[in-house]
């Protein structure tokens, strides 16, 4: 009550009624805030366009590794029809075939480190951005995922080393082109050898070309063969892959 000249009758509090929100409202209506902003239409609209940009840059990536290969393939043809069309070609032209063959998985290697690196941002979108948006589910947002793009936006770089790219198209692709060409070369020594192998030690005299002596050629034989399954069982067990053989449910995936 008030007395009248208009002062309380009764002491009051004035710091009892401040109207100050609590530091955990605060801290809320922040993350609803920051939420609601990872919904905006410009937002989504750029990081739409984000995306669909990156999948056209490993898209042309790709590409360039099925070139690739795709000379790998025509070249080995070429030498291995050669090799067989007459007695005269000497087996030696398989040395040249592995050369070509192992340069050319060098470079392949090379694109498949920057076919992985953009890859890599497509699937950090992928599962930390589009499934949240497909899930509806907000708290999936959440994360270093953004900051971790844009470090990598700024200053790019490899996500696998110049062994596990090597070992990897080893595994999915060139394992089968070198054991193709070792399958010829041996093939090539039996049919058109100048003298009859009845023994290991006629097989291996029968390696001699020329003033090239068996030894050489069995060195670059056996090197090769022990060198590309070394790195595809050592790449095998220290990678995962670009995909799991088989994912979880996928019983469900048979429409």
């Amino acid at each position: 009550m008030l007395d009248y000249r208009g002062k309380a009758s009764y002491p009051v509090n004035v710091t009892s009624v401040a109207t100050e929100k609590k530091p955990s409202e605060a801290v809320e209506e922040a993350t609803v805030s920051l939420q609601r902003s990872l919904y905006d239409p410009g937002y989504v609209n750029a990081m739409s366009h984000f995306y669909r940009g990156e999948m056209g840059r490993i898209m042309v990536w790709r590409q360039r590794l099925d070139m690739t290969t795709n000379w790998a393939i025509t070249s080995s043809t070429a030498i291995i029809t050669i090799a067989f069309s007459t007695r005269q070609v000497p087996h030696i032209i398989f040395f040249f075939n592995l050369a070509i063959v192992w340069v050319l998985l060098w470079i392949e290697a090379r694109r498949y480190r920057f076919y992985d690196a953009f890859r890599a941002r497509v699937r950090m979108l992928e599962a930390h951005f589009l499934v949240p948006m497909v899930m509806e589910n907000r708290d999936l947002l959440q994360g270093e995922w953004k900051k971790l793009v844009c470090e990598d936006l700024i200053l790019p770089c490899f996500k696998i080393s110049k062994l596990e790219a090597i070992g990897r198209r080893l595994k999915r692709n060139y394992i089968f082109i070198f054991i193709l060409i070792i399958v010829a070369w041996i093939t090539k020594i039996f049919l058109h050898a100048e003298h009859a192998m009845d023994s290991v030690g006629g097989f291996y005299r029968s390696l001699r070309v020329g003033t090239i002596p068996s030894w050489l050629v069995a060195f670059i034989f056996a090197g090769t063969l022990i060198t590309v399954i070394t790195i595809t069982i050592y790449v095998s067990k220290k990678s995962s892959g670009e995909i799991s053989e088989f994912g979880t449910h996928r019983s469900l995936w048979r429409i």
